[in-house]
Order: C-alpha cells, then structure tokens, then sequence
C-alpha cells in the first residue's frame, strides 16, 4: 500500500516467503505444519515435567523450562505466518507489524543466548565447586539470573525496535525471506541507516559473543577440573552431565553466527533461507529432544508419567 505525500511512503512490506510451491505447496505446509507441533509439544512437554516432578526442581531443569519457554516464543512467531506465506505464496504484511515481528522475534532470542551462559555456569559450578553449588545456586539466585535474561531480552531488543521505527520506507518494499529479520528490512529504508546499524552491532554483537565467550571460558574450566578426576568412570559421568548442554550450544551458536555473523552474501539468498528455516524451525524441536534422549533424569519422568498413565483404564 502507498500513500502520496510529499514523497512515496511505504506502509506495507511484501514478503515473498519461498515463492509459489505450486503442487508442493500443501505438501511442504503439511511437513512444516507437523515438525513446528513437534517442536511446540516437546518444549511445552519439558516445562510441564519441570513443573510437576520434584526430582528435576533443581537448577539445571529451571533453565531448561525457561529455554523451552523462549524456543515456545520464538518459533510461535515465525512459523505461523511462514505457513501462512507457503499457502498463499507470498503476503503483504504492515511496517508496523513487521517491526514488532523482529522485536518478538529479539527479545526470545538475546534471552536464549544469556541462558544458555546461565546454564553452563550451572555447570561449572555443579562439577568445579561441588561443595558451594547448594550456596551458590539458590533458588533466589536462579530466580534473579532468569529475570535478569527475559529483562534484557525485552530491554535491549526493544533499543534496536525504536530505532528501527524512525526510519522511513519509500522505495522498493519486497522482502524476499519468510520473516522480517532486521538487515533485508534496513536495505529498504530510504532513510540515514547508520545509526540504526551503529546500534544494533553495539547491542547484537556482545550479547552474541559475550555469553558465547563465557560458556567457551566455563568449558576450559570444567573440562580442566574433569581430566583432574583419577577414574575413566568418574570422568565420563562428570562429562555426561554437562553434554547435552554442549550439544545445545554447539547447534544454536553454530546457525546463530552462520544467520548473524558470518551471513551468506546477498546473492545467497537460498542459503540463507535455509539456514533461517534451520533456525526457526528445526533447532526449536531438537533442542528438547537432545535432552530427553540424552538425560536420564528427563527420560526417568517421561517413563514414571507414562506408567501412570497405563494405570488408567481406556474409555
């Protein structure tokens, strides 16, 4: 839509999605459609077995509730408008609306960055001090280090949004992606975008690579204090307990810095879809399965409630 003023001001963006699928279309929604319930129904399947066992009220199973809750957020606001564009083949969407699509689309994810750092100092603490983990992390303790994730989460995305809401559009309004992610929707601004990029390097680029090189730091750490361990036995199990951790960090950093980082040149446009598509939809269900799969305290509540569940008499 246009509106004619002084100048031609651009009020919506049109998101061309992954283009007309034609006869795949339903097949690819339908594919889409089953992995994103896969993926809402594992994380939502964490927290509930969070919540209701006792054996896994402790520090390590609060963070991970907390980053089901963010991969929950996350993934919720992308992938229903993405299966929305597979269908139609692409959609008009607000400025306004886009706008606040990055800003959810931020505040999920600079809090999973900071709890996944909350989680390896877990970790550390759990394997390093073992004597000072019950002092060190106290509920209370845990209690502030989330609020203090989800506060910068909303604070420091909400920073680049109002700069990104100063800008003006009036030229070209095509976004070829499946979301507004903020470079292709600053290449559209017709205004002065330096400030917004000044901002949004200042804001993205530590909170990325900070808790990045604070994990990396508690790793050197813990696997220091783990080769100190005089049996294979005690190694292993030192080293299973923060593994699934590893995992986590390993994929979601790896497709966060080839996206933000080290993104693939403009004409990559595919590449980059792909790699967006791994990120939004894909990593939000794997992440919970490395933890059931690879945790015997998950594994051990899946089967307790299942068992509890045969004991009812079908209807």
């Amino acid at each position: 839509m246009m509106v004619e003023r002084n100048q031609t001001v651009v009020l919506e963006f049109l998101l061309l999605g992954f283009g007309k699928l034609h006869d795949l279309a339903i097949l690819v929604f339908v594919l889409f459609l089953i992995i994103h319930i896969m993926a809402l129904t594992s994380n939502f399947l964490v927290i509930v077995l969070v919540v209701v066992n006792q054996s896994l009220h402790c520090p390590v199973y609060f963070f991970l509730s907390q980053l089901s809750l963010s991969e929950i957020l996350f993934t919720s606001n992308i992938v229903p408008n993405m299966l929305w564009l597979i269908l139609v083949g692409g959609g008009n969407v607000s400025v306004s609306r886009c706008l606040t699509q990055f800003y959810l689309l931020g505040v999920p994810t600079i809090a999973q960055c900071l709890l996944l750092a909350a989680m390896s100092f877990d970790r550390q603490v759990a394997i390093c001090k073992p004597l000072h983990y019950t002092i060190i992390m106290t509920f209370g303790n845990q209690v502030q280090i989330v609020i203090s994730c989800w506060f910068l989460g909303f604070m420091l995305s909400f920073i680049i949004y109002i700069f990104l809401t100063r800008l003006e559009f009036c030229g070209p309004n095509i976004i070829n992606h499946f979301y507004c992610d903020i470079a292709p929707v600053v290449e559209l601004s017709c205004s002065d975008v330096s400030v917004v990029e000044l901002v949004t390097s200042f804001v993205s680029f530590p909170v990325i690579l900070s808790p990045f090189l604070f994990i990396s730091a508690t790793y050197i750490s813990i696997l220091h204090t783990i080769l100190k361990i005089p049996t294979t036995t005690g190694r292993q199990k030192a080293f299973s307990t923060c593994s699934s951790h590893l995992t986590i960090v390993c994929v979601y950093y790896g497709t966060l810095t080839s996206i933000y980082i080290f993104p693939p040149s403009s004409n990559s446009v595919n590449i980059n879809k792909g790699l967006s598509l791994l990120y939004t939809l894909v990593t939000p269900l794997f992440n919970p399965l490395i933890y059931s799969l690879r945790n015997q305290d998950i594994r051990r509540a899946i089967n307790k409630h299942i068992q509890i569940w045969s004991r009812f008499p079908a209807t």
